[in-house]
């Protein structure tokens, strides 16, 4: 079964983090969440990332946002950033998520954007588990 793990950087990040989980659950996808601070436990972002068996990461950050980038640098899975809306229109997010260094890319999507990053997911396991295509084509149908 695929498993996707979320990780987001505090507890202000919890509603963005529990809509793309249970939208994932509702695709049987396994979902893990947690919440890991890249900036206040390193160690504890970096034994999780290295010893989870999911096969990709969706992180969600504000302000700085490195915990996507983090993620990416010791991993090489996929990982998709959802940046939040903190300060700065969340902007500040964004920009922090996108502007990855050559070598260690992280998927992003819109500000707040969980549906999407959820979605990303879906499609990039339907390659490996290509049951989940028919549920994402009912899914685009539903929102037409």
């Amino acid at each position: 079964m695929p498993k996707v793990a979320v990780i987001i950087g505090s507890k202000s990040d919890e509603k963005i983090g529990e809509e793309a989980a249970n939208f994932l659950k509702a695709f049987n996808i396994d979902c893990e969440m947690r919440v890991i601070s890249a900036h206040r436990n390193p160690q504890a972002l970096d034994e999780f990332v290295t010893g989870t068996d999911a096969e990709m990461f969706i992180a969600v950050a504000g302000l700085a946002a490195a915990l996507p980038g983090v993620i990416a640098s010791k991993t090489c899975k996929p990982v998709i950033g959802v940046p939040k809306e903190a300060k700065l229109l969340g902007l500040d997010s964004l920009l922090s998520i996108v502007q990855m260094p050559p070598g260690i890319p992280v998927a992003t999507v819109g500000i707040d954007n969980w549906k999407n990053a959820a979605i990303l997911a879906i499609e990039i396991l339907a390659m490996k588990y290509p049951d989940l295509i028919g549920k994402l084509e009912e899914e685009r149908r539903k929102n037409r």
